[in-house]
């Protein structure tokens, strides 16, 4: 199993995320290509094509992706034209300073884009605290649409230590995910 995922990053933030998930993925036995689109060559745009899966990772700024995001977003018309995303797993992930912080905009726009491209959307499905008891943490903020994470100021964390293991549980969801639709 070949998962990618695309993700930009401006103070680290989101990088953290995508690590976090990349490591659980690789653990679970997917191989992972991280694809910082601020440096694409075509290596990585062969990346993307082979994945079975593509997870969107973005800050929020703004209440929108990154402009570095959306130019990586804007340059893949040629894709789009061709369809060869189509069918491909697609999920999203977005950090901001904010406990909402306008993220739900940010995941929308990245749905859209993988509407866009044909792509089978996956949300977030863990359940926090208080509604279920004994998940405290888990999906503070109670996003569905994506994997949405608040930063913080301490630089060897990045993100809440409860982000952190709702991008574990996320990640392992996606990977039960892509082995199913790969069947």
């Amino acid at each position: 199993m070949r998962i990618a995922i695309a993700f930009h990053s401006g103070s680290g933030h989101t990088r953290r995320l995508t690590e976090i998930v990349a490591a659980e993925l690789t653990a679970l036995g997917a191989a992972v290509d991280c694809v910082d689109v601020e440096q694409m060559a075509e290596p990585d745009w062969q990346a993307l094509a082979a994945a079975e899966a593509i997870v969107f990772a973005a800050p929020t700024y703004m209440g929108s992706v990154s402009a570095p995001f959306k130019a990586f977003m804007d340059e893949s018309s040629e894709i789009w034209s061709d369809g060869l995303w189509a069918d491909k797993i697609a999920a999203g992930m977005t950090v901001a300073t904010f406990p909402s912080g306008d993220k739900l905009s940010t995941l929308i726009q990245m749905v859209v884009f993988a509407a866009q491209h044909g792509m089978i959307w996956l949300g977030q499905s863990e359940i926090g605290a208080p509604a279920a008891p004994g998940n405290d943490g888990i999906d503070e903020d109670g996003f569905s649409l994506g994997l949405a994470a608040t930063s913080v100021r301490d630089k060897t964390r990045m993100i809440r230590p409860g982000d952190e293991l709702t991008a574990k549980r996320f990640a392992a969801r996606l990977h039960a995910t892509v082995r199913r639709w790969a069947g």
